[in-house]
């Protein structure tokens, strides 16, 4: 069994215990998040995430079973990280390449962190058309991103898969970052559409092809009907219906990320703790988002700015453009979106 997939089955298990704990811990009883529990896991998770990047940091070449200069010099040509080795010592070497390797992490996590924040708005409008009770988020939250992960992998590891083998699919992903960029900001003053939930695709396929349920039963995903056969309850409906969107969400983000790196497993692994602190962050961001109304402006030159790196990225090397200069204008554009929402508010009617 090589290392990568040993590190990697440890991570895969360290995660689910974290969820566990979670699930075991804060999701007994189901309840109404307030802002003050809110805050507290939102801290929790981001403070996970970054201790992962001080990990990799200092000891990242576990992530691959890094044992000696070759076979740093191999990962640099497989992911084309920004980084020159020659001629360094291998002690140098690999210090420049955990570091290199960390600088990734950090990038990809914010870039998954800042465009989930707009994506929470979707969630929200879910629960409003479904009609979901507020005591029931976090349960709906919680098997929703579970589901996330799983279907982020297969993006991620299938991705890479085919970038390896036809570098252009690269182009693609740039092309659409752009586009998807430009639109947002066209869009960025329109009210969002609420959901029709007849008309939605996961609700006319479950209705076509499974058992539902009339009505809401508690917690409960599952129930026995009085002809003694099982149904789904629509709260399952809307697992689905996020996983769905979380599908449609991924277009954006994770080619995003694959212009900061071409390694799969740092991508995944930005990823997933991205998306673990987003339940807490849902329940933060829902009360206090309406400040920040420049957000959408940011996301929108964000995510036009990595399509051009994307497309770009070999003229970019030539010039000494380093993974680093992709974490302080990705730093940049959100901090002045931010900062802009605050100084000027909108305006009350």
């Amino acid at each position: 069994m090589s290392s990568e997939v040993i590190f990697f089955t440890l991570f895969v298990v360290f995660i689910l215990g974290l969820l566990f704990l979670d699930l075991v811990v804060s999701g007994r009883k189901s309840h109404e998040i307030k802002f003050k529990e809110a805050v507290g896991w939102s801290l929790f998770w981001i403070i996970l995430g970054l201790a992962f990047s001080v990990f990799i940091r200092y000891e990242g070449d576990f992530v691959h079973g890094i044992k000696n200069t070759a076979d740093i010099q191999e990962k640099i040509i497989q992911y084309k990280h920004p980084i020159n080795i020659e001629g360094l010592p291998y002690k140098e070497a690999l210090d420049l390449y955990r570091k290199n390797l960390s600088l990734e992490y950090l990038t990809g996590y914010l870039i998954e962190k800042t465009l989930s924040v707009d994506n929470l708005f979707v969630m929200v409008m879910i629960f409003f058309a479904f009609g979901v009770r507020k005591i029931y988020y976090k349960r709906v939250l919680f098997w929703g991103i579970l589901g996330a992960i799983v279907l982020r992998f297969i993006f991620i590891f299938g991705s890479s898969a085919i970038i390896q083998k036809f570098e252009w699919f690269l182009y693609l992903f740039g092309l659409l970052l752009i586009f998807t960029g430009i639109k947002m900001f066209i869009d960025r003053n329109k009210e969002e559409r609420h959901i029709n939930i007849a008309r939605h695709p996961v609700v006319r396929f479950t209705s076509k092809y499974f058992r539902v349920y009339p009505r809401y039963v508690g917690k409960r995903f599952f129930v026995l009907g009085k002809d003694h056969k099982r149904y789904i309850t629509p709260l399952f409906i809307v697992v689905l219906v996020i996983e769905f969107s979380d599908v449609i969400f991924a277009t954006d983000s994770i080619p995003a990320i694959f212009s900061v790196t071409e390694d799969p497993y740092i991508i995944f692994f930005s990823n997933v703790f991205a998306i673990l602190g987003l339940r807490s962050l849902f329940f933060l961001v829902v009360k206090i988002i309406t400040m920040f109304h420049y957000l959408k402006h940011g996301l929108s030159f964000l995510l036009t700015f990595i399509g051009f790196k994307m497309i770009f990225n070999d003229m970019l090397k030539e010039v000494g453009f380093t993974t680093a200069h992709s974490l302080y204008i990705v730093l940049g554009i959100l901090a002045l979106s931010i900062v802009a929402s605050l100084i000027f508010p909108v305006k009350k009617k």
